[in-house]
């Protein structure tokens, strides 16, 4: 019987394609039991190779990887809790965690984070956790970022270098239940005013609500801002500072002027018609007057020549 008839190469091909599904590889250096795979402090500079296909539990934190390869990720499919804190991934891209639609947990704080492009998260709809602090070069967030992700229950933003923040942004975590929101020098001016007033009226946990306040304006300077929403309404829209009453006084002139020019319009206009009403009269009264003189005239003649007759 030869080798290529027998059970040994079917069996062989079967270990290697079972080894190639399963991912039963090991990165070096790392721990991979029970569909968990820890890389944590190993110094590593990018995102290793060699990663079990089936993992659900990926530890990467404390190193110096600088970004997180879609295509390589995209292959854990049925990966539920990522940790990629504390080491040097500078942005999140659209379609980072394309493959990884079953992730719930997924911590990317303590990193060098300067963007995350709108949709990001988008494919992660079974998402609870989501960690982003320790960011302090992240000073925008699209209000796109969160779409999508409707099971997130707890969202983390301290330390962050957000300065506002649009309501629009919260608009999907429909079951959105604690959100961290300290350590960020927030300013609450009046772009601020509708996600103030979101927390303000929301029910979420706020644990750090006394520590998470406003650097500016002067005005409310030191506010936590899950209570400023109130005082900013105030400032937004009830309150006139000095440019709105110049506006006003501007407005105010205007009117007065404009009423001025129309009032002496209006005068202007009933004097000339006066003037020609009272032409027109005299008018009408020199030539009443010529015909009854001419009346009269005519009954003279008629008179004096009856006169002459009768002589």
């Amino acid at each position: 019987m030869s080798l290529a008839s027998g059970p040994g190469p079917r069996l062989l091909l079967f270990s290697l394609g079972m080894g190639l599904v399963s991912g039963s590889k090991c990165p070096k250096n790392c721990v991979c039991q029970d569909q968990e795979v820890s890389c944590t402090d190993m110094q590593l500079t990018e995102y290793p190779p060699d990663i079990p296909l089936n993992t659900r539990r990926l530890f990467l934190n404390n190193n110096r990887i600088a970004s997180l390869p879609a295509l390589e990720l995209g292959f854990l499919s049925d990966l539920v809790y990522l940790d990629c804190q504390n080491n040097r991934i500078r942005e999140v891209m659209e379609y980072t965690f394309i493959g990884v639609f079953k992730l719930i947990y997924l911590d990317l704080s303590s990193n060098n984070l300067t963007s995350i492009a709108p949709l990001s998260f988008s494919v992660l709809s079974n998402l609870v956790r989501l960690n982003i602090s320790n960011n302090p070069h992240l000073l925008y967030l699209d209000k796109y970022v969160f779409a999508n992700i409707t099971s997130l229950i707890y969202l983390d933003l301290r330390n962050t270098g957000l300065q506002t923040i649009s309501h629009d942004a919260f608009q999907h975590l429909v079951v959105l239940k604690t959100v961290y929101l300290s350590g960020n020098p927030w300013n609450c001016n009046c772009s601020f005013l509708s996600f103030t007033m979101y927390l303000l009226l929301s029910q979420l946990d706020h644990p750090d609500d006394q520590d998470a306040i406003c650097e500016e304006p002067m005005e409310l300077a030191g506010w936590p801002i899950t209570r400023v929403g109130n005082p900013l309404q105030y400032m937004c829209i009830t309150h006139l500072d000095q440019q709105d009453y110049i506006f006003l006084l501007l407005i105010g002139f205007c009117i007065f002027a404009a009423g001025t020019v129309a009032a002496w319009l209006t005068g202007v206009c009933a004097v000339l018609y006066q003037n020609a009403h009272r032409k027109s009269s005299g008018d009408d009264m020199e030539d009443e007057y010529g015909i009854r003189v001419t009346h009269q005239i005519f009954r003279s003649n008629t008179q004096f020549n009856q006169g002459r007759s009768l002589i």
